[in-house]
């Protein structure tokens, strides 16, 4: 196995953690809740001082499997975040030890997002959702944490109750919602013990939401279940924290809700995929590749913690390359995303949460492009034109797709294998040994090793007479076309796409 590798990330705005946007969401887009009462309001966190994200990837290199695990980091909260941290280092550990031997075959996937379902000074709630694929389909599971503030104390789920009797109260509140939801729903199978309350938040109005994973009270074929316990009954069954965190995330709901409806729209607004015109660097045209020795260098998965820095590097030297954001980051860290417009590079598309698009349905694959398309052009005024898988695959389902969205996709044909380098001057070294005109390099902002080596990387190939430039640019006169798939500048004659 890789050795783990952690990148702290999405450093985000200052703003009061008592005043918290909040975003009204389902846990996924497209996914169908059984109840209104079960949506819960996510909070904004750029709206949430001292958050930033931390990463665990693999899988970009043969033989390991697909892994992204991504959850948040708290100023002033130690003990949530080695919470967090020994979550994510086990979820790694056990796919590791489930999937051993079978990355060679159709490799297994582990993706963990996460949300906040409170953010206030009297608690913080982490929903880390973890999807599996293992060939036949992807399997989700939720898993929430809740932290208070007062006590600077870590709890699962089942702390926000007040012992194993007001458990075991719950869990007859929960069969009696249950009744309603088939034959199919095992309600026997919700009982106090084991883990069938490890995900619960509240709703805006108080109703405790309880979450239950996908096969664990029916078929796998149900997907997500969940139940609203009004806020009446359960009242009495919380503890003294419980209390102070329904009444924490009901107080956010009432004072920003108008705000954030007015701001959703005021986006919305902004947005308009359909009528920004198309992302370019402001400094295309300067270099004419047809003449220049040109290389385009590209940095996937960020904005992270040392996208700035880079930034700061690429001005200093005047170098423009390509940033294949991830979008959740992006909608995160919007002012990075348009720094990196409004100073000559260009932003492109690698979809909202880094799953393995080849495994996604037609649906899925749209909507994960199309996310991060509204993020980045709400971010730059500019519609993103291009697009990286995540793990270099795109099957004819994604190239589809990519074509309707007018979007052209971009491989790479130098690896720099920066991810699990522990040197910055290994980096640089490979990255100039394996240089030629037209490369497209494949690099990560979200590694620190990786922008130390940028100005060496500066350096020497500007010292061999190359040029640094945007993929497009690459291209030249004749351009980039929606759907197909450019993997290097100089592949073919012509420099025509490879498919």
């Amino acid at each position: 196995m890789h050795k783990l590798r952690f990148f702290s990330g999405i450093a985000l705005l200052a703003l009061s953690a008592t005043a918290c946007g909040l975003a009204a969401a389902s846990p996924e887009r497209g996914v169908v809740v059984p109840a209104e009462p079960t949506m819960i309001d996510f909070v904004d966190p750029a709206a949430v001082a001292g958050l930033s994200t931390r990463t665990l990837t693999d899988g970009h290199y043969a033989g390991s499997r697909y892994v992204h695990i991504s959850y948040p980091e708290f100023r002033n909260a130690p003990a949530l975040n080695r919470a967090l941290r020994a979550e994510a280092e086990r979820k790694w550990r056990d796919f590791g030890g489930r999937t051993k031997g079978r990355a060679a075959y159709q490799r297994p996937e582990l993706n963990v997002d996460w949300q906040l379902a409170a953010a206030s000074a009297q608690a913080i709630a982490v929903r880390l959702r973890t999807g599996e694929f293992q060939g036949a389909g992807w399997a989700y599971s939720t898993h929430t944490y809740w932290f208070d503030r007062r006590s600077g104390k870590v709890a699962e789920s089942a702390g926000l109750l007040d012992g194993e009797h007001a458990l075991r109260q719950l869990s007859q509140l929960v069969r009696e919602q249950l009744k309603g939801r088939g034959s199919q729903v095992e309600r026997e199978e919700v009982t106090a013990a084991g883990d069938r309350f490890d995900s619960m938040a509240f709703n805006r109005g108080g109703d405790l939401v309880v979450e239950f994973d996908d096969c664990q009270i029916g078929p796998c074929s149900l997907g997500r279940l969940a139940v609203a316990i009004p806020m009446e009954r359960v009242r009495p069954l919380l503890s003294e924290f419980g209390r102070r965190a329904q009444d924490s995330v009901r107080e956010a709901a009432r004072s920003a809700q108008d705000k954030v409806r007015d701001s959703v729209r005021e986006a919305a607004a902004k947005r308009a995929p359909s009528e920004s015109p198309e992302a370019v660097s402001n400094q295309a045209g300067t270099v004419d590749c047809a003449k220049a020795k040109c290389v385009a260098l590209t940095f996937d998965d960020g904005p992270g913690p040392y996208t700035a820095k880079l930034l700061d590097i690429l001005r200093k030297d005047q170098a423009r390359v390509t940033f294949f954001v991830v979008g959740s980051n992006a909608a995160a860290q919007p002012d990075l995303v348009k720094r990196m417009s409004a100073e000559g590079h260009l932003v492109g598309n690698h979809t909202w949460d880094h799953k393995d698009l080849s495994k996604q349905a037609t649906s899925r694959i749209t909507d994960s492009l199309a996310r991060t398309e509204d993020a980045v052009t709400t971010a730059i005024g500019q519609r993103p034109t291009l697009a990286r898988s995540p793990y270099g695959t795109a099957s004819q389902a994604v190239r589809d797709v990519a074509a309707e969205l007018g979007l052209a996709l971009v491989d790479w044909d130098v690896d720099v294998k920066d991810l699990f380098a522990d040197k910055a001057g290994d980096i640089a070294d490979l990255a100039v040994r394996k240089a030629h005109p037209g490369a497209i390099i494949l690099m990560h902002d979200i590694h620190r090793e990786t922008v130390d080596a940028v100005p060496d990387i500066l350096k020497r190939l500007r010292g061999k007479g190359y040029s640094f430039v945007t993929v497009p640019e690459l291209y030249g006169s004749a351009g980039m076309q929606a759907g197909h798939l450019y993997r290097s500048g100089s592949e073919l004659p012509g420099k025509r796409p490879l498919t």
